[in-house]
């Protein structure tokens, strides 16, 4: 279960929703600030980074290379674009998104660790009919790496996206949302 941030969109303090979030060790947390420029974003980072360090979770810096280089981050996730166009083998850990098998396969080729794929359900953050999990499926059988779904993603729908074959699920707005941040997390990591 990956949580991925939008800061905007917390009813919360945005650093006590990362926290209790955290509390609860989704695999990654994904900062994905991108109205922020690098200096902001690097400020923001390294208060995110002390979070998921006290509780044993990776955090991955969402399209900024250069910020999380500065701040030794060892792991990013980007849109395959970015992949395409920067060498990215001095990170441990690269997540890059997709949005069809043949961007997937191509992913993998670039050296991903994992893909998010998406938007699989309907969801206000993404516009356009969904994809579906026969995409997921279809993602999953182009690549051998680990396949997360996103979007729309809830505890009564997530096995749909594990049973076409994702590793597991990534939800932003959900997380960023949620009463109970923790509670959340729990209900959404895979079996």
């Amino acid at each position: 279960m990956i949580v991925i941030t939008h800061r905007k969109l917390c009813k919360r303090p945005f650093l006590e929703q990362i926290d209790l979030l955290a509390s609860a060790g989704p695999e990654t947390v994904i900062l994905r600030e991108k109205d922020l420029q690098s200096d902001d974003l690097a400020q923001l980072a390294s208060y995110c980074l002390e979070i998921c360090r006290r509780h044993g979770v990776p955090l991955s810096i969402n399209t900024d290379i250069r910020v999380a280089s500065r701040l030794g981050i060892g792991r990013v996730h980007v849109p395959i674009q970015v992949a395409r166009d920067n060498d990215l083998t001095m990170f441990d850990v690269v997540g890059i998104s997709v949005h069809s098998p043949a961007e997937a396969a191509e992913a993998q080729e670039l050296g991903a660790d994992y893909l998010i794929a998406g938007h699989v359900f309907p969801t206000a953050c993404k516009i356009g009919e969904p994809r579906g999990t026969g995409y997921i499926h279809d993602v999953c059988s182009a690549v051998d790496i680990p396949v997360y779904g996103v979007g729309g993603i809830t505890p009564e729908n997530m096995g749909r996206v594990i049973e076409a074959g994702a590793k597991g699920v990534c939800v932003m707005s959900s997380a960023m949302t949620a009463e109970d941040p923790a509670g959340l997390v729990r209900s959404l990591q895979s079996p």
